[in-house]
């Protein structure tokens, strides 16, 4: 005896649920990787903040080599590059100042710069530090301040305690869209800022050029593949 077959109401035909299958057959499209880049950074806030642009065809990988000499971050970073069997074809080496260190930071500063230069590296630098970048998205400033400033004015605009939540994962992992979505916030107002403060002071010494931070030229190269 044939088996029973469930009958179809006349108003289910065509329905979704009563369609046969057919073999479907979807284009895959591969984006090719048309660069690739390395980014070497001294913390999680640098690491988190890069690896948060959406970009595409380009491969980034950063890294969080934690709290060292600036010399010492550009020496591992090297040995790093030695032991890679793929070829990167930006490497980019990522810290700020500490003038809570005094003198011996500035050569460490300095030559941390110039020796990641001569080895074909590009530095995102900033003097005093990092935090500079993201209070250039609001305001644009001259006058030399230690961190404890940015700290502050951080925590008033973002309404935390920025010293104490500001460095924690969870925080990280949102600044980018953070200062992307804060209508009083502009990345193209920081590039603009950040631009004009290391025109005026490129001729000094690395760590005389305060405030400048060179995380704009990073910046502009993530900007250059991102998704439309």
């Amino acid at each position: 005896m044939p088996k029973k077959t469930k009958a179809i109401k006349k108003t289910d035909e065509g329905k979704a649920w009563n369609r046969k299958s057919k073999p479907t057959s979807y284009k895959i499209d591969t984006i090719p990787i048309n660069k690739s880049i390395l980014i070497v950074c001294e913390g999680q806030t640098e690491k988190l903040y890069f690896e948060s642009f959406p970009v595409l065809g380009l491969k980034v990988e950063a890294l969080d080599l934690g709290g060292q000499s600036k010399t010492k971050l550009v020496e591992t970073t090297e040995k790093i590059i030695e032991n890679l069997e793929f070829d990167y074809d930006e490497i980019w080496c990522v810290f700020d100042m500490d003038y809570k260190n005094g003198e011996n930071e500035f050569a460490d500063f300095d030559n941390a710069i110039s020796k990641a230069k001569q080895l074909g590296y590009k530095v995102a630098y900033s003097n005093d530090s990092f935090e500079l970048w993201f209070y250039l998205h609001y305001n644009k400033i001259e006058a030399q301040h230690l961190r404890t400033f940015y700290y502050e004015q951080l925590s008033e605009k973002w309404k935390i305690n920025y010293e104490r939540d500001g460095k924690k994962y969870t925080f990280c992992l949102k600044v980018y869209n953070l200062l992307l979505e804060d209508t009083n916030s502009s990345q193209e107002k920081a590039i603009k800022n950040a631009e004009e403060l290391y025109e005026q002071q490129k001729h000094l010494a690395y760590h005389l050029q305060n405030p400048v931070t060179t995380v704009f030229q990073l910046v502009n190269v993530l900007n250059e593949n991102l998704r439309n």
